[in-house]
């Protein structure tokens, strides 16, 4: 909750202030705005919360009607949080019967709507993202769209049905919505660091927050509470995390990877509430055009922070931040471009921006594919890491594992537990 203020909009921002980016964005054809869009969120959390306000702040007849989350503390304190952000502004109001709660809720909230927002822990995504395909809504989803390869291939499937009835998907891979990185971007299509052929991109920093177990607690709530640390609904900091970074590697390439390498372990992140995962992994992953991406990333406190990629082409060098500056040098050291977004506007804005545009303009952005190819390229570097072995795209994108159990309800036992003394198996590698 404390990060939503950081990622939406200013207080003293507009819509207005979108449309000076967005100059086609304007409200002079009254007709387009006449009807009223009605917005339900599945997946209460900081970000599902977070993307809510910067949807109500796309559209200027949009109404909140609905929240599903698993918990109820969780639905009412991002509610209260998007009544707060726009006090004096708007008025939020979200009748009783429309909070949904439980693991089923998400239907409800979903059949309300025209624009679903799905910000749910990954695990739940393929099936939350499947019944609102099915429903004929537009959505917003966040990533990673899935944590196992079973839901990578569920998305995909419905992504058939997405252009079928040319629905708006808009996944939260930012850095595509960027203006720096689209500026960028368009530099290096037009050849000015020539043929990129290496890469490192990186997710280092301390880590992220941790939900210790409380008395009471069945085992299935703790790791729903504590979800970042468990696979089957996380997918690993590789895949939550680290995704962006890859996204971007495979964006600015045009491709996918097609073999993976790579280790990683456990060394100061390996408490009792820490679950499943790895505290730090590196991949080298190889593209179809002879490329290597070295990818790292860490969740370490007191090492460097590094969240960046840097692209290598045969005339020159890229050097990418989400949060600065970003730069093109020759291979001498020389400045070939430079792009300051000091004044940008947040591209968490711009991506609703963009979606409520072309739902009003009758126009289709589909991220759907590009979401579930960025997603199997960290799970491939996950698969990779665990196991120490070659991992293959195909091989992977086709495996049997599946981690999310299905019908899950209050009473179902969750797909891993600890040992008598509270700590939960860890994959070896070459085991």
């Amino acid at each position: 909750m404390d990060n939503i203020k950081r990622r939406s909009f200013l207080k003293n921002s507009s819509i207005l202030t979108g449309s000076l980016v967005l100059p086609s964005f304007s409200f002079k054809k009254q007709e387009q705005f006449d009807k009223k869009l009605k917005i339900s969120v599945v997946g209460c959390g900081g970000r599902g919360t977070g993307a809510a306000v910067q949807a109500l702040k796309a559209d200027k007849n949009v109404e909140l009607v609905a929240l599903s989350d698993a918990f109820e503390d969780r639905l009412e304190r991002s509610l209260n949080a998007i009544i707060e952000e726009f006090e004096g502004e708007l008025e939020i109001k979200v009748k009783d019967k429309n909070k949904f709660i439980g693991f089923n809720s998400y239907k409800k909230a979903i059949d309300l709507a025209d624009v679903v927002i799905l910000a749910s822990p990954p695990g739940f995504r393929p099936e939350h993202f499947e019944y609102a395909v099915n429903k004929n809504k537009h959505i917003f989803m966040e990533k990673p769209v899935a944590t196992d390869a079973a839901g990578v291939r569920k998305i995909l499937n419905a992504a058939k049905l997405v252009k079928e009835k040319k629905l708006n998907v808009v996944v939260g891979l930012q850095r595509r919505y960027q203006l720096s990185y689209l500026d960028v971007f368009k530099q290096v299509k037009r050849g000015i660091i020539g043929k990129i052929i290496s890469g490192t991109v990186r997710w280092n920093s301390s880590g992220v927050w941790v939900n210790k177990r409380k008395p009471g607690q069945s085992e299935l709530e703790y790791q729903m509470r504590n979800w970042y640390y468990f696979n089957w609904i996380c997918g690993d900091h590789i895949v939550e995390q680290h995704i962006h970074n890859l996204d971007v590697a495979n964006w600015f390439l045009g491709e996918h990877p097609v073999t993976a390498q790579g280790m990683g372990g456990r060394e100061v992140r390996k408490g009792i509430d820490h679950g499943e995962i790895f505290d730090h992994h590196y991949v080298e992953f190889k593209y179809p055009s002879g490329a290597v991406i070295h990818s790292q990333c860490r969740h370490q406190p007191g090492t460097v922070r590094n969240v960046n990629e840097l692209l290598i082409g045969t005339k020159g060098v890229v050097n990418l931040s989400g949060n600065g500056v970003v730069k093109i040098n020759d291979h001498n050291g020389n400045l070939l471009h430079k792009y300051d977004p000091k004044n940008d506007l947040s591209p968490y804005q711009i991506e609703h921006n963009k979606l409520f545009k072309s739902i009003r303009s009758k126009g289709q952005i589909d991220d759907t594919e590009i979401g579930a190819i960025a997603t199997m390229t960290a799970i491939m570097g996950r698969m990779a890491t665990y196991s120490g072995k070659l991992i293959e795209w195909e091989k992977a994108l086709n495996a049997d594992q599946k981690l999310v159990p299905e019908n899950i309800d209050w009473d179902s036992k969750p797909p891993v537990t600890p040992d008598k003394n509270g700590y939960y198996k860890i994959p070896v590698p070459g085991k």
